[in-house]
């Protein structure tokens, strides 16, 4: 008896081990592997920006996101666009990507793994991990947008670009949290 007592709660930690494992690892590429963006520690920092292709808001950043990524990546900064939403498919998202002109790595994030860590509420939504996993910053892009329906012409303060030109630079980064205006992440 001692012995499959002793067994079970053993069995119970490796069980709930790889379900832990499991869980971070739940966003997917195009093809439906389980990659998790955050795992490699050899970038300065790991940019993941939350999108929908039926998202307004997120599309219009198209352009801005193009440029952010041309102008850190030889940096160290890897950028990923995380789609949250069921409804963007893969061939969904090829097309959308292709019409967008987006060339950022994608993933899939069905099961909310990486919303829950990013604490990602809507879309566009930017989270800023510096190595080990640790998130610095977490919100909106910029400021353009002031409320749903509501925009500047341009952006006033670049809240996205000022917390990864810290990093590059090895300064503070300046803020944690902006709330981002956007459009809902839909539940899993």
């Amino acid at each position: 008896m001692k012995i499959r007592f002793g067994f079970l709660p053993l069995l119970l930690a490796c069980v709930l081990t790889v379900a832990n494992a499991a869980d971070t690892k739940t966003s997917l590429d195009l093809e439906g592997k389980a990659i998790d963006p955050l795992a490699s520690s050899t970038n300065r920092a790991v940019v993941l920006i939350f999108v929908a292709s039926e998202c307004p808001i997120s599309n219009g950043y198209a352009p801005e996101l193009s440029r952010l990524k041309e102008k850190y990546a030889a940096k160290g900064v890897k950028f990923w666009l995380v789609y949250p939403n069921a409804d963007d498919t893969s061939d969904v998202i090829l097309r959308h990507t292709g019409e967008y002109q987006l060339q950022l790595n994608v993933l899939r994030d069905p099961q909310h793994a990486l919303v829950k860590r990013a604490k990602a509420t809507v879309t566009p939504e930017a989270a800023v991990f510096i190595p080990r996993g640790r998130m610095v910053y977490h919100g909106r892009l910029d400021d353009r947008h002031i409320a749903l329906g509501k925009q500047r012409p341009e952006a006033t303060q670049h809240d996205l670009e000022e917390v990864v030109s810290a990093i590059v630079e090895g300064k503070k980064v300046p803020t944690s949290f902006r709330k981002p205006i956007g459009c809902y992440i839909q539940e899993p």
